[in-house]
């Protein structure tokens, strides 16, 4: 955070401020205005593979796509075609997605602010979910959309951070919150986008995620007077312009610290991240789908509800969680950031483990029992609970006051180095045995766990040993 937004009278109005469960107002705000743009976003992901695998990708419709024979040309994709090249786009999007919020939050601490980021952000990323629903500008689309994405999303974490001064420990508690509302907006979108896209049009789909995106940018505005105060002046030079924060020599070890994260986090996510991609062609593909069929009210479950299932079983243990180390902290201290991130990736093995044994227990030519997702679901997701909203708590604790949305744009990295791997990995879904391919998804959760467990032993003490007392209740 900046300097000018560690004012005092930002400590008094907003640092102080309860109204929202114990929370600021502002957080409610952040969160509602998350929720809705990953409704949008999660939306057109749900739908993005299968509708490359089922429709875009045909011989029939490819020609229709501007510009994409010189596309299918560029060296990560020539020669690859359906659920290879499907899988390479999507790794590729998603990958792009979570590397322009470093430039997205260099933008917003030199030249716009967070909230002007935010807003130009939100307006383009509603024009590429809507650019989604022509043929012709699906490359466009995704454009705008990574686009759009950079500028809002190390930005609007960064105000969640901004609400709370230094010592105050209800920040891990907020980023927990803030991913409620993020896996809330992810409950409904496979049910409304997902049942348009495959039911209805595909494009009917898309344009419902663009909907969902300007309801986002509505919340963001109406919320502006309880979000952090930037007191950002781009204009003002000389001896009128507010005082910046500058890079000390004692920041130099934790912003180290917070890239020698960024790989090893990266490996740690590419289980969870896998679930948009593979494991949505393989669910929709291998799973027995039927057994969540309702024939009295005609209902059919379809492979794109795998994300509300996923999403409804996340945001539950997301609160269970929160509530169970809320108990454990009136008894105990509580366990730092990342003895809470081994955690999460012991966890995270045991998922893969399920995913598994879902495929070399089934007999060739059957349908998966939905026994084995389910398990999956549940041990993934209390992983997930442990290390996504504690890592990005970590890195908003560790980042230089001074490049406090660049760094929280750093966190991001690990996304698009994990959306990168998972596109490449993607590829030997046709290739390997499917048991063999889950059990190196299940490696890389354990890798990170083991280094997880170095860098607190080697590092951490030394880094977090100024860690603030507890907040009182």
């Amino acid at each position: 955070m900046t300097a000018a937004e560690m004012t005092p009278e930002l400590d008094i109005e907003t640092h102080t401020d309860r109204a929202f469960f114990g929370h600021p107002k502002g957080l409610a705000y952040l969160a509602f205005t998350e929720a809705w743009e990953r409704f949008s976003y999660y939306g057109m992901q749900t739908l993005l593979v299968l509708y490359m695998v089922h429709h875009l990708l045909q011989p029939a419709n490819i020609g229709n796509v501007a510009a994409f024979g010189a596309f299918h040309s560029l060296p990560m994709y020539r020669g690859l075609s359906g659920e290879a090249l499907a899988s390479a786009i999507f790794g590729t999007y998603a990958a792009l997605v979570y590397l322009t919020p470093i430039a997205g939050g260099f933008i917003a601490d030199r030249w716009l602010g967070k909230r002007r980021a935010v807003l130009f952000g939100a307006i383009t990323m509603a024009a590429g979910h809507f650019l989604m629903a022509f043929e012709a500008s699906f490359l466009f689309a995704l454009l705008a959309l990574v686009i759009g994405s950079g500028l809002m999303k190390g930005n609007i974490a960064s105000q969640v951070g901004a609400l709370y001064g230094e010592t105050d420990r209800r920040r891990a508690d907020a980023f927990q919150i803030f991913y409620l509302g993020i896996n809330a907006g992810v409950i409904l979108s496979p049910i409304i986008v997902g049942t348009l896209g495959q039911d209805v049009g595909w494009h009917w789909g898309f344009g419902a995620a663009g909907v969902g995106m300007l309801i986002s940018l509505g919340i963001y505005i109406a919320g502006q007077k309880y979000l952090p105060r930037e007191h950002f002046t781009p204009k003002v030079r000389g001896a009128d312009a507010a005082p910046k924060e500058r890079l000390t020599r004692s920041d130099i070890p934790a912003l180290i610290a917070v890239l020698l994260l960024i790989p090893v986090l990266a490996i740690a996510l590419i289980p969870n991240m896998q679930i948009f991609n593979i494991y949505l062609i393989w669910g929709d593909q291998h799973f027995a789908l039927s057994q969540f069929n309702v024939p009295a009210l005609d209902f059919r479950f379809l492979s794109s509800y795998l994300i509300t299932i996923d999403s409804i079983v996340s945001v539950s243990f997301l609160f269970l969680v929160t509530l169970f180390y809320r108990w454990y902290g009136k008894h105990w201290k509580q366990p730092d950031e990342l003895t809470k991130m081994i955690i999460g990736a012991g966890f995270s093995v045991g998922g893969m483990v399920c995913l598994f044994m879902a495929a070399a227990t089934t007999p060739a030519g059957h349908k998966i029992s939905m026994f084995w997702p389910m398990m999956f679901e549940l041990m993934n997701s209390i992983g997930f609970a442990h290390v996504l909203p504690v890592s990005l708590a970590l890195f908003a604790r560790l980042a230089p006051k001074a490049l406090n949305a660049t760094v929280i744009g750093f966190y991001y990295l690990s996304f698009f180095a994990a959306n990168s791997l998972i596109g490449w990995l993607g590829g030997f879904y046709v290739t390997m045995p499917t048991t063999t391919f889950w059990l190196i998804h299940a490696a890389c959760a354990g890798f990170a766990g083991a280094v997880f467990i170095a860098f607190k032993l080697l590092l951490a003490k030394r880094l977090m040993s100024d860690e603030p007392a507890e907040a009182p209740a």
